[in-house]
């Protein structure tokens, strides 16, 4: 018997929209006021930002108050958030269950959840302890198949395991799956035709276009690290132009544009 999914929420309606739900992600107030000002009903965190800017690992179980913390902060802004909670921030379902809890109190409406290639029965056990503590909450189930397995591990052994892996985490009340490293068509299109929920994908630069993606039939479209990677670029880039004499080109928002409305409270949160 599948468990019951969030299926009556805004952010649950985003997934079943004519055009796919691209999920920007972000790792501050600023960066996340700024998205919403551009339109992003619903905005998700990326766990690497939030670790990187503590001097901690990513997916290693370590930033389980920053996630919180950075929560907190966001939870109660005028947009719909995920957040990327790596594996759980622990191996036990009920205290998973537990964070989960937690991030509805702050106002979270979504959890991505990893399993990092680990036990399918841990992760499923994980997911159904998250619709237990958090009726609520939408789930968005990650599988890392495509993203962690050698790049010579292709055809049916990897498509099976995603499939098997993908079903346990439906049957156990995951809203939405996710498959970051999946680019191919064919194997997109082939995933959602054997789907009961919507499929999420990472975007990915030398991948499908967001509309070629909808045209396959994803819902969901993540962007990951990639904007916090493509700022640091940016501010790297433009440091480099300065010590070499050089104008850094590219847009820059002002000081204002980033001290804006909510930026003081937020500084007291």
């Amino acid at each position: 018997m599948r468990a019951l999914r969030a299926t009556s929420h805004p952010f649950a309606d985003l997934h079943h929209a004519d055009n796919p739900l691209l999920l920007p992600n972000a790792w501050d107030h600023a960066t996340a006021m700024s998205m919403a000002r551009m339109g992003f009903p619903a905005i998700g965190t990326t766990s690497l930002a939030v670790a990187a800017a503590v001097g901690l690992p990513d997916g290693a179980s370590a930033t389980c108050d920053e996630t919180l913390r950075l929560a907190l902060i966001l939870g109660s802004q005028p947009f719909l958030l995920s957040v990327d909670a790596e594996s759980g921030f622990s191996e036990d379902p009920d205290e998973v269950g537990e964070f989960a809890r937690q991030l509805v109190a702050v106002g979270a409406v979504g959890i991505n959840l990893e399993d990092g290639l680990g036990s399918v029965d841990r992760h499923a056990a994980k997911i159904a302890a998250v619709r237990a503590a958090a009726p609520g909450l939408f789930v968005n189930a990650r599988t890392d198949t495509y993203w962690l397995r050698e790049h010579g591990d292709h055809g049916l052994r990897r498509g099976a395991e995603t499939l098997a892996r993908l079903d346990a985490y439906q049957q156990a009340g995951a809203d939405c799956v996710f498959v970051p490293g999946l680019t191919d068509a064919r194997e997109i299109a082939a995933l959602v035709a054997r789907l009961d929920v919507p499929l999420n994908l990472l975007y990915s630069p030398t991948g499908p276009s967001l509309a070629q993606l909808g045209d396959l039939g994803v819902s969901r479209v993540s962007l990951g690290s990639l904007l916090y990677r493509r700022a640091m670029g940016a501010a790297l880039e433009a440091l480099g132009d300065i010590r070499e004499g050089r104008r850094p080109g590219g847009p820059t928002p002002t000081y204002e544009d980033l001290r804006g409305p909510g930026t003081e409270a937020a500084r007291h949160v």
